[in-house]
């Protein structure tokens, strides 16, 4: 058993290293001089986004896997069990690790053999087709914020990096941390570097890529909706939990980790410091669950 849960946080170190790589690679391309009037850099400060139920409604995965499929990338009903995994994340809000697992092997089986730059533009126009109009105002003035005090915001998640960039990109963002799949001469090879960017896998890309840009994590902020990213958010000075499962709110709660919940439209629910974050930044259905996720 031991060996096996070490291969296994190997795996997500691989992956954590390797999102940071495309992560940091992207962000030296896109780098140019500074224009005059924009804000001074805050350059030892970030701020980390979740991007499944914290930035985005629902699974982006998801959202992505309707638009392929709409193209006829693959058949609606090869996306049943991905959207029955969806209807569990809607109504408990928890990710369950089987269906993770059955996700990734199911999205690298039909990905295999295509092109990357292919992917990237059906991503771009998948964005602004189904996933723009479910980001969330409430975390999206969040990342602004940060945004305007000079920070660097990044997304970290378990979508393929070439669809957590273009979202970053859409929003304005520093950049994105993602799953990486394998490819050769810009084609997918059907597997993955690691494992998805996923649990602690999250926490070693985040710490890499604040080596590399010279952070300190003691004054990054990390926003989440799952308990799964406890490691991430345990990580940097402020932790906010945004629409939390109940697990994660527990822990808010005993950690005095600030909670806002946009699900509802109640104003956001405060716990610990108010200010933490303003601080952070001064310093049987499948077939019928088809139709329904199709045709909302």
């Amino acid at each position: 058993m031991s060996d096996q849960v070490s291969a296994e946080v190997r795996r997500q170190n691989e992956a954590g290293e390797a999102s940071a790589d495309a992560a940091y690679s992207a962000l030296i391309e896109k780098e140019g001089p500074r224009e005059d009037g924009v804000v001074p850099p805050d350059l030892t400060a970030a701020a980390f986004f979740d991007v499944d139920n914290t930035m985005v409604q629902g699974a982006s995965i998801v959202h992505f896997a309707r638009g392929l499929a709409a193209r006829n990338y693959f058949s609606y009903s090869d996306m049943a069990s991905a959207m029955w995994a969806q209807a569990k994340f809607r109504l408990t809000g928890k990710e369950n690790s089987e269906d993770v697992a059955a996700g990734r092997e199911k999205a690298l089986s039909f990905i295999a053999g295509r092109s990357t730059e292919e992917l990237k533009s059906l991503g771009e126009e998948i964005y602004d087709e189904v996933i723009a109009d479910k980001i969330w105002p409430g975390t999206r003035a969040l990342a602004q914020m940060h945004l305007d005090a000079g920070q660097q915001v990044w997304l970290v998640t378990a979508t393929p990096v070439e669809l957590a960039q273009t979202i970053a990109d859409r929003l304005g963002l520093t950049g994105a941390l993602g799953t990486v799949a394998e490819s050769e001469d810009g084609v997918f090879t059907g597997k993955l570097v690691g494992d998805i960017l996923h649990g602690l896998g999250k926490a070693h890309a985040v710490r890499s890529l604040a080596i590399r840009e010279g952070l300190n994590l003691k004054r990054c902020t990390a926003y989440s909706d799952s308990h799964n990213d406890v490691p991430m958010l345990s990580l940097c000075g402020t932790a906010v939990a945004i629409n939390p499962d109940s697990d994660l709110r527990d822990v808010a709660r005993v950690r005095g980790w600030e909670i806002r919940d946009y699900r509802t439209g109640r104003k956001a629910a405060r716990i610990g410091v108010p200010t933490a974050v303003g601080v952070g930044v001064a310093v049987g259905g499948a077939a019928a669950l088809i139709k329904h996720f199709s045709d909302e």
